[in-house]
């Protein structure tokens, strides 16, 4: 209903201007053959696969980079907030560019732009080169995410073939990160901390050669103008709003840069929604969110990696600063999970074909309930088998499931306008939620952890009880979830 209106007050726009025909969407792409869909699936994963390594592998170079630049605990952070910042920020802004300007055009522009910035990393002499490089690597994979999943959803028609193809493509990101944390270690103590960077080049170079092979243009059937003021507050005010949680966690809820940056982002944002509903071609039309299926699973994006980011993070600190686990031997002791998610994506694919993805979603949450139940009974006598494998093995189950069910019944029904658009609104709670988490359940551990100490006196005692204080809180979060995605609608 609400994308019909909008078509409606579209044509009447006197700033419309219509596309050549070859340049409209069309629906080539479903058309052929099922030996090229698949292979362009293939090079889509590839891209989503290189986007999650370069996530993980910088976390293992760190230390590396530290030493060399001499760069201090404070500002080393800004090497990955850097590129969060812009990935996280403009996710929303790339989609919906990409719908207007050519799906395939901003693939091909976001593989170049990482390649380029990758080799910008590697090649980095100072602390400002290196973190500059970093943002443009944000840049391209904020434009590589929304158009490579709009690619997908334009190529194989709903039901269950794109499932299938969605469970691959979930399946590609945990694998990126496995590979990420090993071969980070290799190059990292091998060849050295560059070429964690410059393995991206070829990778990024030769998609973009493939990419006009291989995958057809698809574009929204009318070429609107882009909403410059929207863009301008919106993807300030989502920056904003990352860089607020990302100082939260490390700085506090009352600290003057979390402060400032959260009013900053309330500002934009309360602009950005006034200046939505007032224009004719809106950045984001609101009118999809009246789709109660697309704003569930949204929601279930964000609460997805809400729950499944902060117990990596605990786990981190328990392995190595309570069992006293090595850096490289925490990271294998995450090869489980992220294989458990790869494999549960695939067998998620044929559930949401069986089941439908109102009750995926479901199972997903509901195993995300057990395993944060699981996680609560951290003691500091457990070790790692007893303590953490069962959980993060059901949490890679739940988060496999989830999110192909979520990614599904967010793209179904999708106006060929606004295919690009939803895709960025799905990766942008993505990226919220796994910020969210990581500040509000940090906060709720440390605050745990302090009121435990000051009643036991025992440092070790009072960080697990903090852990467990936050599993429960997210255990809460996960019941919430379930209800709410209980009573959404069948697509």
């Amino acid at each position: 209903m609400g994308t019909t209106v909008r078509q409606k007050e579209v044509t009447r726009m006197p700033r419309f201007i219509p596309a050549p025909p070859e340049k409209q969407q069309t629906n080539d792409s479903l058309s052929s053959t099922p030996s090229s869909r698949w292979l362009a699936l293939v090079l889509l994963c590839v891209a989503q696969f290189m986007v999650v390594l370069d996530v993980q592998v910088i976390v293992i170079a760190l230390p590396a980079i530290q030493r060399q630049f001499a760069i201090t605990q404070t500002d080393l952070q800004w090497i990955i907030t850097a590129y969060v910042l812009l990935f996280g920020g403009l996710l929303m802004l790339a989609g919906r560019a990409a719908d207007l300007f050519g799906r395939r055009r901003f693939f091909i522009t976001g593989l170049l732009l990482f390649s380029f910035a990758s080799l910008g990393c590697g090649l980095a002499r100072s602390e400002t080169w290196l973190i500059a490089a970093r943002a443009l690597q944000g840049l391209g994979a904020a434009c590589i995410s929304p158009s490579a999943l709009a690619q997908l959803t334009s190529i194989f028609p709903a039901g269950p073939e794109r499932n299938r193809a969605l469970g691959w493509w979930g399946a590609a990101a945990p694998l990126g990160g496995v590979s990420g944390l090993l071969l980070g270690g290799l190059l990292t103590s091998g060849p050295g901390w560059p070429w964690v960077f410059f393995i991206n080049v070829p990778l990024g170079l030769v998609g973009a050669t493939l990419s006009p092979f291989i995958l057809r243009e698809s574009r929204a059937p009318g070429a609107a103008r882009l909403d410059i003021a929207g863009a301008l507050t919106g993807t300030v005010g989502l920056a904003a709003l990352i860089f607020g949680l990302t100082q939260m966690q490390s700085l506090g809820i009352g600290a003057p840069p979390t402060l400032l940056a959260l009013a900053l982002a309330l500002i934009f944002l309360l602009a950005f929604a006034f200046i939505e509903r007032r224009v004719h071609a809106p950045l984001v039309p609101f009118a999809i969110f009246r789709r109660r299926t697309l704003t569930v699973s949204i929601l279930v994006s964000l609460l997805l990696t809400f729950l499944t980011s902060p117990p990596s993070f605990f786990a981190t600190l328990y392995l190595q600063q309570i069992v006293g686990a090595s850096p490289f031997l925490t990271g294998l002791a995450f090869l489980p999970e992220s294989l458990c998610i790869a494999v549960c994506s695939v067998i998620g694919a044929r559930l949401t074909t069986r089941l439908g993805t109102r009750r995926s979603m479901v199972i997903g949450m509901g195993a995300l309930l057990l395993s944060m139940l699981l996680l609560t009974t951290l003691s500091l006598g457990d070790g790692y088998l007893h303590a953490l494998l069962p959980g993060f093995i059901v949490l890679g189950f739940g988060l496999g499931v989830g999110s192909v069910a979520a990614t599904s019944a967010g793209m179904a029904r999708i106006d060929d306008t606004e295919q690009g658009l939803v895709a960025g609104l799905l990766n942008t709670a993505a990226q919220l939620g796994t910020v969210l988490g990581l500040a509000l359940l940090d906060i709720i551990a440390a605050t745990a952890t302090t009121m435990l100490k000051s009643i036991s006196g025992t440092d070790i005692a009072a960080l697990i009880g903090g852990f467990r204080w936050a599993f429960i809180v997210s255990a809460a979060v996960a019941l919430a979830g379930i209800l709410i995605t209980s009573r959404s609608e069948r697509p």
